[in-house]
């Protein structure tokens, strides 16, 4: 884990509110472990917005880091006017990875803003089924191609499989070698959590959380256990911090509620 101000090389939407920022950062990318991590960065230098915001890493080429975000509030308003040469304060590479990917048969799926570190490990394992699930077609930069089983979907069925990633998830063959990674929103994962045990099938969830430090001080990004059972226990053996023990976790490790 490293604090260092990196610089910005490149700053662009490259869908309706989303944005993909290079970054160089030498210290950070020097001690990248893999797909599923993330860095922690300060929109700017004032007292305004002092609460680091995580990003999940797309990519890391040399000293070059990639991030995808989504606008929705004024820190990521203030991060998509930045420009090249700019600096940007981050904390990282924070949090574990996927792991187990290289012996399976992969499905990787991504919602939101989430797609971030499945497209990370997508470039990893690109034989792959990719699905990737938005609102609309607009929200989409990848192009639909069940031929090379990549499987876009929308909730307004404007682009690729109407309907969500279940939708296309319900429509692939499974085998006791497949393993499905996902990283989203809650309740998408919790749907994918469902499917996994339903289907007996291993998945590995990306957990995405508000947090202010990123180390483990403030709590902030506590999420449950799956071992309601105990009837006596610590905090510890009830609860987990996305920061320190994920953001990467097998699907029957966590409960969304």
């Amino acid at each position: 884990m490293n604090i260092e101000n990196a610089t910005i090389i490149s700053n662009v939407e490259i869908a309706n509110g989303i944005w993909r920022m290079t970054i160089t950062a030498r210290e950070t990318s020097s001690q990248y472990q893999g797909p599923g991590q993330f860095i922690n960065l300060l929109s700017d230098d004032g007292w305004e917005h002092p609460i680091r915001r995580p990003m999940s890493i797309a990519n890391v080429r040399g000293e070059k880091i990639d991030i995808i975000y989504k606008i929705f509030g004024i820190v990521t308003k203030q991060l998509s006017q930045k420009t090249s040469g700019d600096s940007i304060n981050i904390l990282g590479p924070l949090g574990n990875v996927f792991t187990g990917w290289k012996t399976r048969k992969t499905v990787l799926v991504g919602g939101g803003v989430g797609l971030a570190p499945i497209l990370n490990l997508y470039d990893s394992c690109p034989d792959s089924t990719l699905i990737i699930g938005a609102r609309t077609a607009d929200e989409h930069f990848i192009e639909h191609e069940p031929g090379n089983n990549i499987y876009l979907t929308t909730d307004d069925g404007s682009l690729g499989i109407a309907g969500n990633v279940i939708n296309a998830l319900e429509n692939l063959d499974f085998d006791d070698r497949t393993i499905i990674y996902a990283c989203g929103p809650e309740p998408m994962l919790k749907a994918i959590q469902h499917f996994a045990a339903e289907n007996k099938i291993k998945a590995q969830l990306s957990v995405e959380s508000y947090m202010g430090c990123g180390v483990g001080l403030c709590q902030g990004c506590v999420i449950e256990r799956q071992n309601g059972q105990l009837k006596k226990h610590s905090y510890h053996k009830k609860y987990t911090l996305v920061c320190m023990d994920g953001p990467v976790y097998w699907s029957n490790e966590v409960n969304f509620g």
